[in-house]
């Protein structure tokens, strides 16, 4: 049973691994079937005749949203006791950013993350209560800056279309339903090792594993590290807000792109602040979408949103620059980072032998 779910869980990887290229392919073609005036050179062109300077600092804070995730694992690593290298932190979160973007589940780059940590010397229960913790601030900045976006216009949610309210809607209540779950399996996440004994138990009893007692006995050990860890996070409230605030930043300079790119084409700046309040909520409205990466649904609350704010062509030239920048090539970088980070980890383990 151990092995079947081993290799259930590798064929799934390589099936969505597959399969996300090319829904990414044929998310793009769709676009473009749609708006049969506008092609991939005009989006060129359009990129090509844009402000450097803000077409730069797009790029950069695209690029960023990399580095704040392994800043905040970071920061949660070290009030954990551990210290980290910043490029081991690096691969920590390019993991995760990559294998969450390439499965349907928003929780797929965890046991990619935590696979490093391991290979690391990090306690598997302390790499729980670690991604457990940031998955958690992640849910939280996505809230807090889903009612900042309110707060900056008021009027932005009456103008999305009925479809992208109802998707926003759904997506606001299943981010804070997440992070309900993740606040108490964080505070009294003792039950989730309980119910993994009782399965090693049953597996047991039916002879499909062996050497329970072991198998226990390990589990023990990342309940206790699960338990003393979340203890250690519950009572540091400045590793929770250094933590919240890596996050935000992390998130905050994904959604800001959009209305760098809305300036670098000559778009008003006071209207980027408004783009900048949509934004907010179209990210609300596809992150708990279980497709890899939202594709499809993310670019159409991106087109509702942006359409009303400027011509259709400028929006789908908008859109589709800012998912290249802040998803695909993102996704691409992060994934290149933490192939690498695997390939001089086994040179080094060769090496080691030898």
């Amino acid at each position: 049973m151990a092995n079947f779910k081993t290799n259930s869980d590798k064929y799934k990887k390589i099936f969505w691994a597959i399969c996300s290229p090319m829904l990414a392919v044929l998310t793009v073609w769709l676009l473009l079937k749609q708006n049969q005036d506008v092609s991939m050179r005009d989006i060129a062109h359009t990129a090509a005749g844009a402000d450097k300077l803000w077409l730069s600092l797009a790029a950069v804070s695209s690029v960023l949203f990399i580095f704040f995730e392994a800043f905040a694992i970071k920061s949660i690593l070290k009030g954990a006791g551990f210290s980290p290298k910043f490029k081991n932190s690096l691969i920590y979160g390019t993991a995760d950013i990559y294998f969450s973007a390439i499965t349907p589940s928003a929780t797929g780059g965890q046991p990619a993350s935590a696979y490093f940590m391991i290979k690391d010397g990090i306690p598997g229960g302390v790499c729980t209560a670690v991604l457990m913790l940031n998955l958690m601030m992640y849910t939280l900045s996505i809230v807090a800056l889903g009612i900042t976006s309110i707060v900056i216009s008021p009027s932005t949610f009456t103008e999305f279309n009925v479809p992208s309210k109802l998707l926003i809607w759904a997506g606001t209540a299943a981010q804070i339903a997440l992070a309900v779950f993740f606040m108490t399996v964080l505070k009294k996440g003792d039950f989730i090792f309980d119910i993994l004994e009782r399965m090693i138990a049953f597996l047991g009893r039916k002879k499909i594993l062996k050497n329970i007692p072991k198998k226990t006995g390990k589990l023990h050990k990342a309940k206790r590290d699960y338990s003393s860890c979340s203890m250690m996070f519950s009572g540091n409230y400045p590793l929770l807000l250094k933590a919240f605030l890596w996050n935000l930043l992390q998130r905050f300079s994904q959604i800001v792109v959009p209305s760098l790119l809305f300036i670098s084409m000559g778009g008003n700046p006071l209207d980027s602040v408004r783009l900048f309040s949509k934004q907010c909520l179209i990210t609300i409205g596809y992150n708990f979408v279980p497709l890899p990466g939202a594709m499809g649904v993310a670019d159409y609350l991106m087109l509702n949103g942006f359409s009303e704010l400027m011509e259709h062509d400028m929006a789908f030239h908008l859109e589709m620059l800012s998912r290249g920048m802040t998803f695909y090539i993102c996704v691409s970088f992060s994934g290149l980072i933490a192939f690498a980070g695997y390939l001089v980890r086994r040179r080094n383990k060769r090496h080691e032998k030898n």
